[in-house]
């Protein structure tokens, strides 16, 4: 039963990961339908037929080409399918059949449209995380992981204290680090993960994001004017806390048994 629980929940999370494509591609672009018109190829527009959009399965038998044209299918588009895929797996083995797993299923969902949005655009959209502010502290009165009270200090701390942070770097530098789209995406998170996450969502994305941004900065050798988007640092931690949210506990109770306090 379970893993069949998983299987169809897998196919599930890839169909709809072929339907984030759609809205990772067209949702940044200023007056563009994610509905009409129909999938087709961007470079020669064909409409692709059924079996052109089968997740995973199609992009395989093409061979990573458009049958039509034959311009290469960016890889991003299996990629898509394939994470939401896993995470859909990944949110049914954890919290089961029931609404906390449709509630955390359109969490993943909009954190993977924003990761690959943020990567391209460098923005992170408000049709995405204000509706997802309101969608987490309303789901927090239904569902068992979070209570409102912690979902409604998300809110409020997730989205004060990357203002804080901001505007101190800001006072510092005169440059800016971070813009209004991360904060509203900390209290989305806030909203959906309760307050209790946000210190190791900020330190764990702060973390990763400077490593790579050392990183770049070699790689690019722009050195201080080297910018990177931290929107997909955020979210790839806040994944990370949803499902993994008791060994990083349990992992901070040993280091603070280890430091003797």
């Amino acid at each position: 039963m379970q893993s069949t629980l998983l299987v169809m929940a897998a196919v599930l999370g890839a169909v709809v990961g072929s339907f984030l494509n759609v809205v990772i591609l067209r949702l940044p672009k200023e007056g563009a339908s994610i509905v009409f018109p129909a999938s087709h190829c961007p470079r020669c527009l064909q409409p692709l037929a059924w079996y052109e959009n089968i997740p995973l399965l199609s992009f395989l038998v093409l061979r990573g080409r458009c049958r039509t044209c034959k311009v290469a299918i960016s890889w991003q588009y299996p990629l898509v399918e394939l994470a939401m895929a896993g995470l859909a797996a990944l949110v049914a083995h954890r919290f089961g059949i029931g609404l906390a797993s449709v509630f955390y299923f359109v969490f993943c969902a909009a954190l993977l449209v924003i990761i690959f949005i943020d990567i391209h655009h460098q923005i992170i959209p408000d049709r995405i995380s204000l509706p997802g502010i309101v969608l987490g502290f309303i789901g927090s009165f239904f569902v068992p992981a979070v209570t409102w009270q912690q979902s409604g200090l998300g809110i409020l701390l997730g989205g004060g204290l990357l203002y804080a942070v901001a505007y101190g770097y800001y006072a510092l530098t005169g440059r800016e680090g971070m813009g209004g789209g991360d904060i509203k995406l900390l209290a989305m998170i806030g909203a959906f993960l309760g307050w209790q996450s946000l210190l190791y969502v900020v330190f764990a994305s702060s973390l990763v994001g400077s490593l790579v941004g050392i990183a770049a900065m070699f790689r690019q050798k722009k050195g201080g004017q080297t910018r990177l988007p931290f929107g997909p640092f955020l979210a790839l931690a806040a994944l990370s806390y949803l499902f993994f949210q008791e060994q990083i506990h349990t992992l901070w109770r040993l280091y603070l048994t280890a430091a003797g306090l």
